[in-house]
Parts: C-alpha cells; structure tokens; sequence
C-alpha cells in the first residue's frame, strides 16, 4: 500500500513512458504500481535488490553512472533521496535529458534547485523538467 506522498508520486509519474528508480533499496511499491500500469520501469542501486516482476533491476551507482543505463528513460525519480545524491542525478538527467523528481527524508533539504509540490504527506522536488 502507498502513502499519500508516494501516491502523488505515482501520479506525476504516470504521464511517462519509461522511468528509472535511483536507488529502489527495498522500498518498491512505486516501482510495482508503476510497472502495473505498463510504464517501463527500471530500478538501480549498488547492491543487488529483489524488484517486482515487470521491473527491471540494474546494478549501478549514480555518482559514477553508465549512462547508457538512462538514455531512454524520460523521467528519474528517487524515494527518501539522501542530499549527497541530488547533485549527481540532476547532472544525469540533464546528460540524459529526462525529468528528475524525488522526495527526500523529512528533515533533509534539497541541496539542488528544485521546485516544491506539498502534496498530503510529505513533498516532491522537481529538479528537472524535460
């Protein structure tokens, strides 16, 4: 079941066609409701993780990413994304050319520009807009 907060993120995402999860960890209720409304969504992190079927999972770090990884991808997103993190993803997805939406742990601040979206239960940062 998803919050409200990872609702609206499902929401937002639901307008593209491919995604990528920055760091899925075990969290993958946004991945599983994604893939169920047959966008293409895959998930990376740097250690192996169980994803939902319909999810693609692949080993990668973003702070030295495989950018090949996200070339089709129209939109990143991230979950309880921590702050070290922000800048590294905002700069591939302004390689790749895709959206960035993330939430963040609720007392972490985005350390990129990002645009607020309060939505019942927590907040989206757009750092990208394609």
């Amino acid at each position: 079941m998803l919050g409200p907060a990872r609702r609206a993120l499902v929401e937002r995402l639901s307008q593209f066609d491919s995604v990528v999860e920055i760091g899925i960890g075990q969290r993958v209720a946004v991945a599983r409701e994604l893939a169920a409304t047959e966008i293409d969504v895959t998930a990376v992190d740097i250690v192996e993780r169980d994803v939902p079927p319909g999810v693609t999972f692949v080993l990668d770090d973003i702070t030295n990413p495989d950018e090949t990884l996200y070339a089709d991808a129209d939109a990143l997103y991230a979950c309880n994304f921590p702050p070290e993190l922000h800048q590294p993803a905002l700069t591939l997805a302004e390689s790749v050319d895709a959206t960035l939406v993330f939430t963040t742990l609720g007392g972490d601040p985005p350390v990129v520009p990002v645009e607020r979206n309060t939505v019942r239960g927590g907040t989206l940062y757009l750092a990208r807009e394609r």
